[in-house]
């Protein structure tokens, strides 16, 4: 029999450009996770939200992605992952003009929520068609490589487009930015990318949307709240209810033949390792980020936007390491690259431990060694995931990984958070109340207070939130070597193509597009 590998056709300049083309999404929909954070003021003041509805209008575009991208992925598989694009672009375009425009919390909340459905559609999407349009391992995994930093990347540009956006024009305008993007999708992507489907997909599992939206809301809301507020009855209360409902689900999915995710997934031996590997990595990114954030506003007393732009430091080196990953992987066991990168990750938590109250650079160091191993492993689990799940069903597949992801930052937060929180309160035994809960609580007292005394109480309150970032950098450090010694053991050999017959032709009508490429 033929090796799948040694046929597979080789991307050209057209599959790059329709590559570039779908990275644009992934940059916006990752932006917006953060995009909000200088626009929250100018809404607050027009607006006039509720304190819960300022929490909703920053948590309902998080909590309707996560919630989706299981369904999407699915969806995606049976009637297109191209179609399922368009139709996801055309909603976020349409939701940026109405959160633009947005004269009420309620309408802003209502847009976000739809900003959320629509980046569900385009997160799988994106990552599903990369899967399809590069066949041959080293090009999948140098695109992967790539996507992967441009999902990170986007995320810290979000905050500094908003602060650049609102010097000049209004609050809507940060979302306006989505719109000629979205136009410029709708145009090309119809041109360039051929349309890929399950060709056997069976029926649609509707019964499995409400039980996976049951089962992931509930877990993900109870790990923000924990992370905010510590280990309160009713977010204990979601993580249980949120499990309940993940049993059942999971359940479903094992027994009915039209399941929502394929048991034909976790054949593949590199795929469910691949899935809890990306979740860790998550787990440290976004645990990491909890701390570096404050760091540089509360201790250092920078201003958001000057912060926001310190943050993009790392970024430098985060844009080379994906790519170079994926060139030593095609020469080295990719579960050694991977266990190295969870092991340069752990290098840069434990710089991160070693932090004072004034180590900018030190602090800028390990965020850029941290982000380095974790997009490290993170685009070589993708690819390995992907490659281990038939083509037909990468839809679903990639709606794993990103659900994984989702997951494992709500959980880096959660964790790590209450870990530093609960080192910070025990340094701030007998300051007052407000000062003792948060370090934003205590800089606001420490202006209360005024003068020396003041002045006094804020190094304090710095030097405890130093102490508790240290311990929670060393917890991340033991973990992610932890996860170095997993990796080299669950994924050694593994990232074999997947079967010849798993690779769908694409779909009727997209044939024409094929023919161009040859």
């Amino acid at each position: 029999m033929t090796n799948p590998a040694a046929t597979a056709r080789l991307a050209g300049r057209r599959e790059w450009t329709a590559f570039t083309v779908l990275v644009l999404p992934l940059l916006l929909v990752s932006m917006d996770v953060s995009v909000l954070y200088f626009a929250i003021p100018a809404i607050t003041e027009q607006l006039d939200p509720s304190a819960t509805q300022q929490l909703w209008i920053f948590d309902s575009y998080a909590f309707a992605l996560s919630g989706l991208l299981i369904t999407m992925g699915s969806l995606g598989d049976r009637i297109g992952r191209r179609r399922l694009l368009l139709i996801g672009a055309a909603a976020f375009g349409l939701a940026s003009v109405g959160a633009a425009y947005a004269t009420s919390a309620e309408m802003l909340i209502a847009a976000r929520v739809l900003l959320g459905i629509g980046g569900a559609t385009l997160m799988p999407s994106t990552l599903a068609l990369v899967r399809n349009l590069f066949q041959d391992d080293k090009q999948r995994g140098k695109a992967i490589a790539i996507w992967s930093g441009a999902m990170t990347g986007g995320i810290a540009l979000g905050s500094v487009l908003s602060g650049v956006m609102l010097n000049h024009f209004w609050w809507g305008s940060v979302f306006l930015v989505n719109v000629p993007a979205m136009v410029l999708l709708l145009a090309l992507v119809p041109v360039l990318v051929p349309e890929f489907k399950d060709p056997v997909p069976g029926r649609f599992d509707l019964a499995g949307v409400p039980l996976s939206m049951a089962a992931v809301l509930p877990v993900v809301y109870g790990l923000k709240e924990i992370a905010a507020e510590g280990f309160e009855p009713l977010h204990l209360g979601c993580l249980a209810v949120g499990l309940a409902f993940g049993y059942v689900f999971v359940r479903r999915q094992r027994t009915r033949d039209d399941a929502m995710i394929s048991r034909s997934l976790f054949q593949g031996r590199g795929f469910g390792a691949g899935i809890g590997l990306n979740t860790l990595a998550a787990f440290a990114m976004l645990g990491s980020a909890y701390f570096t954030t404050q760091y540089l506003q509360a201790v250092l007393g920078m201003g958001t936007l000057e912060a926001a732009l310190w943050s993009l430091a790392p970024s430098v080196v985060i844009g080379a390491a994906a790519p170079v990953s994926a060139s030593l992987a095609q020469k080295v066991d990719r579960a050694y690259v991977i266990a190295g990168g969870f092991v340069l990750a752990a290098a840069g938590f434990a710089l991160i431990g070693l932090v004072g109250t004034d180590s900018l650079w030190l602090l800028l160091t390990g965020a850029g060694v941290l982000a380095s191993g974790i997009v490290t492993v993170m685009s070589l689990v993708s690819d390995l995931a992907l490659g281990a799940a038939p083509a037909e069903k990468a839809g679903s597949a990639a709606s794993l990984l990103e659900t994984g992801t989702e997951f494992g930052g709500a959980l880096g937060m959660a964790v790590l958070g209450s870990l530093g929180t609960a080192v910070y309160r025990s340094d701030l035994a007998d300051a007052e109340p407000a000062a003792r809960e948060t370090l934003g609580g205590a800089v606001a007292t420490a202006h209360r207070i005024g003068g020396e005394a003041g002045e006094q109480a804020l190094t304090l309150a710095r030097e405890a939130f130093v102490h508790g970032m240290q311990y929670a950098a060393w917890g991340g450090t033991a973990l992610l070597l932890g996860a170095a010694v997993l990796a080299a053991a669950l994924m050694r050999g593994t990232g074999a193509p997947a079967p010849a017959a798993a690779e769908p032709a694409p779909a009727a009508g997209a044939r024409e597009h094929e023919a161009a490429y040859n």
